[in-house]
């Protein structure tokens, strides 16, 4: 396709194909496509290769997206994946889940609907797969070095294949019974098959990287043993605690921390489809069955339960979001061009049913001794520092489940962090300037070093932790 100056300007953004909610709704499988060839190369001419690139600079791995924008346009389908994999481990991962912050920054959303980037992205990992251009990159010789990595979430398996690609022997233990972390156990199927996890996790193990499952750092092997049979160690355990909500009623049964019920759901997928999934503890399963769910929290992880809600059938299934309702353009005041916007008009989750409600705020769960109602009032303001009651508008609605999924505060520091001594900082999160922590070879990536974020940080992070650890291990060999 030619290059033409003024493709931005008349060729217009097309919808990411998905499958249709009424039908999707009933089973677990993956909701996105991937647009025709043809269409695809005229999406990438809408890129404007503007002279200074927003988007690299709002994707936190500095994906070089005006490049590979324009090797589609070109049809070059196999350059466009080199470039897309110098930056990125995983962009199956992060084009089918990141909600793309360069789409937000792209130069075209100040006046228009930007780039659609991340369909890009998925597409050309896509293709890669389909044509076989994806293989194992095994070092050609080893260091003799040894890396444990502790957690096997986007950043552990990022900074593992990073270190393992530059010859040393890299060991990754992880406490579940599979490897991914959240986005394993956190992210429905619906978004992201689970497969396409064990499909990269076996390149890793193709090039030589080792994953141990069931083994919880601190329990079924000490720090102590870990240091003697590693060089160094590479702390990659996210950020685990949940923030919890502090209202009466909160004891009542039938109220949750969001990701017990999304752990427990991906579990049941699992081993519906034949995979090995552990079984909830006896009298403490969690379903939202014919019940009437309320979620609390606007976020990623609150529409995830509002999706796994729907599916299981729930009576009814409503979100509570403090946030003021959204604009058509996603974007409030605070959060100007090429910031990203904090909410968007609909989700995958709302077009697939359920209600959001807007400038809502919980005050109190209601039950015996089980959670039966819940009461709240509306709210003005977009943050818990500005928030103002609304007069006289107080309101009960029923609640059989009540599902808390207002984000995360620090890693757990019961284990590695407690065993190895590590210094955390005021938020609770491992202090590691520079990813190296206060223990000599000990380094951390990820959620527990900067604290909740996106899986394109995470998988930035192992990369950049990689390159400081491979650093530190060369100059003591």
């Amino acid at each position: 396709m030619r290059r033409d100056p003024r493709s931005f300007m008349e060729l217009e953004r097309v919808p990411m194909p998905e499958r249709d909610p009424a039908e999707r709704v009933k089973d677990y499988s993956e909701i996105y496509g991937v647009l025709p060839e043809d269409e695809l190369r005229r999406q990438g001419a809408r890129c404007m290769d503007c002279g200074v690139p927003f988007c690299n600079n709002g994707c936190p791995l500095g994906n070089l997206i005006p490049d590979w924008n324009d090797l589609v346009r070109l049809g070059d389908w196999r350059a466009a994946i080199d470039q897309l994999h110098a930056t990125n481990n995983f962009p199956e991962f992060t084009g089918l889940v990141c909600p793309a912050p360069c789409e937000s920054a792209c130069v075209l959303d100040i006046i228009d609907a930007p780039v659609m980037i991340k369909q890009i992205e998925y597409s050309i990992i896509h293709r890669a797969f389909e044509e076989g251009w994806v293989v194992p990159e095994p070092p050609e010789t080893r260091t003799g070095k040894s890396v444990g990595v502790i957690g096997s979430g986007p950043a552990g398996m990022a900074v593992a294949q990073e270190l393992n690609r530059v010859g040393h022997t890299v060991v990754v233990y992880e406490r579940d019974e599979g490897v991914g972390g959240l986005v394993r156990f956190g992210v429905p199927d619906a978004k992201l098959e689970k497969w396409i996890i064990d499909r990269r996790a076996n390149q890793l193990v193709e090039e030589g990287v080792v994953f141990e499952c069931n083994v919880e750092v601190g329990t079924d092997v000490s720090t102590e043993e870990l240091r003697d049979r590693h060089d160094a160690l590479v702390v990659a355990i996210g950020s685990r605690v949940e923030r919890d909500l502090e209202v009466k009623g909160r004891d009542l049964d039938g109220v949750h921390f969001a990701m017990d019920y999304l752990y427990q759901r991906n579990r049941w997928v699992a081993k519906s489809e034949g995979r090995e999934a552990r079984e909830p503890e006896p009298g403490k399963e969690i379903t939202a069955a014919g019940k009437h769910v309320v979620v609390i929290g606007g976020g990623d992880t609150g529409m995830d339960c509002i999706s796994n809600a729907n599916r299981e059938g729930a009576a009814s299934a409503t979100l509570l979001d403090v946030y003021p309702e959204v604009p058509a353009d996603g974007r409030y005041e605070d959060t100007p061009w090429p910031l990203q916007p904090k909410r968007s008009p609909t989700t995958y989750a709302l077009d697939e049913g359920g209600e959001r409600l807007f400038g809502h705020q919980v005050l109190e769960l209601v039950g015996n001794g089980k959670v039966e109602a819940l009461r709240g009032q509306r709210v003005t303001g977009n943050s818990s520092r500005t928030l103002k009651p609304v007069p006289n508008s107080e309101f009960e609605m029923p609640a059989d489940l009540v599902l808390i999924a207002i984000g995360f505060v620090h890693p757990e520091t019961k284990g590695p962090i407690d065993e190895l001594g590590i210094e955390t900082d005021r938020r609770g999160n491992i202090r590691a300037n520079a990813f190296q922590t206060s223990v000599d070879g000990v380094f951390a990536a990820g959620d527990a070093r900067v604290g909740a974020s996106l899986i394109v940080t995470a998988i930035a992070e192992g990369r950049r932790c990689a390159r400081v650890v491979d650093r530190w291990l060369r100059e003591r060999a």
